[in-house]
């Protein structure tokens, strides 16, 4: 017989820790950044150890109480030493977990390698599953009266991407872990939500244009053309703009909001 999780919902505990992954530019930066000017004490991490000092230097230097470590998400070895030290580092648990960690991949898929494959979907899928797992467990947010887990998708994540089979196939595997996650832990007061953004400028976005002028034997300036004309606002939307709803996400007013997958694209997925 299975048991229900006991209820123990809460407000948010004073200067929360987040833990936010692949921290170090686009989209992870600015969550990093906005999560510290809301007061969060931030601990991120991406795989090069001198982007990692580097970027906590700088938001230091924004007056932001920011620390990190270089891990690769993908080995759990490094996932337990990563939670390990975010926990000692403050001194308190892991609050909020950023699963921001990703990488574009594709192409035609009778072409797809087995490395690449692997690569995507553990880097995309299986470092969420590390991350969140161990945060529940040795990082305190199992036993939280509150908490925060954040899955960085995509629209990628709802509907087929043209020669991306590797990334849209990682991206519904999270929003699918994601609302089951959110179901499982909804009694507990941890919510669980998956923010999908669209097109969003940062330098993964200028290699996925570059890819794609290779295949079709075009300019990547046409590239984006083509893509913004698919967008009803007409652009791509920026990292700020989807770290704000990230930072929402971690406030007590969106604490009725769980097992979700929240769209940041300008229009282009209304799904």
């Amino acid at each position: 017989m299975t048991t229900q999780p006991v209820q123990r919902t809460g407000k948010a505990p004073e200067r929360p820790v987040a833990l936010v992954t692949g921290a170090t530019s686009g989209i992870g930066l600015a969550i990093a950044r906005d999560l510290g000017a809301r007061g969060h004490r931030v601990f991120l991490c991406a795989r090069t150890a001198a982007d990692v000092k580097q970027t906590a230097e700088d938001l230091r230097a924004e007056g932001l109480a920011v620390e990190g470590l270089a891990a690769d998400v993908t080995d759990r070895g490094a996932v337990e030493d990563l939670v390990a030290a975010a926990v000692a580092t403050y001194g308190a648990p892991v609050s909020i977990l950023v699963n921001n960690a990703g990488r574009s991949g594709g192409g035609a898929t009778a072409s797809i390698t087995d490395e690449l494959w692997h690569e995507v979907i553990n880097t995309n899928l299986n470092s969420v599953f590390l991350l969140t797992r161990e945060v529940l467990n040795s990082g305190g947010l199992g036993n939280a009266p509150w908490g925060r887990i954040i899955n960085i998708a995509s629209t990628a994540g709802k509907q087929g991407v043209l020669l991306g089979a590797p990334y849209s196939a990682s991206k519904h595997a999270v929003v699918g872990f994601t609302k089951a996650l959110g179901k499982e832990l909804a009694p507990t007061g941890v919510t669980v939500n998956a923010v999908c953004p669209g097109y969003v400028e940062t330098p993964m976005a200028a290699r996925v244009r570059s890819g794609y002028a290779a295949a079709w034997d075009t300019t990547e300036e046409y590239v984006q053309e083509q893509f913004e004309a698919k967008i009803p606002l007409g652009r791509y939307s920026t990292p700020e703009e989807v770290a704000g709803l990230v930072g929402y996400l971690t406030t007590d007013l969106a604490a009725s909001i769980t097992a979700q997958a929240l769209n940041v694209c300008g229009g282009l997925g209304n799904f």
